[in-house]
């Protein structure tokens, strides 16, 4: 199974690879400076890309287990049996 993490920055989402702790640091050190560029890594290969993380932008992180046994039933989605006891 492999992790992938999502990266929700102003309603844009970038995907990077397992582990991301070194990568929140910069991203809070960032903001607690009042603002900074940090450069997110891409998912498989490139540059990747500079945003400007700055105080009060909306920075929202998710993880998503990619593959492993249980891949079928993640590969068909959800039903609405999945969301009856919401």
């Amino acid at each position: 199974m492999t992790v992938v993490n999502r990266l929700t920055v102003d309603g844009r989402d970038y995907f990077l690879p397992d582990p991301v702790t070194e990568l929140r640091e910069k991203i809070l050190d960032a903001i607690r400076a009042g603002g900074g560029y940090v450069n997110i890594p891409p998912l498989r290969s490139g540059p990747g890309i500079d945003i400007l993380f700055s105080p009060g932008m909306p920075v929202t992180w998710s993880q998503i287990d990619v593959g492993g046994p249980d891949s079928d039933d993640a590969a068909r989605g959800p039903s609405a049996s999945d969301f009856a006891d919401l």
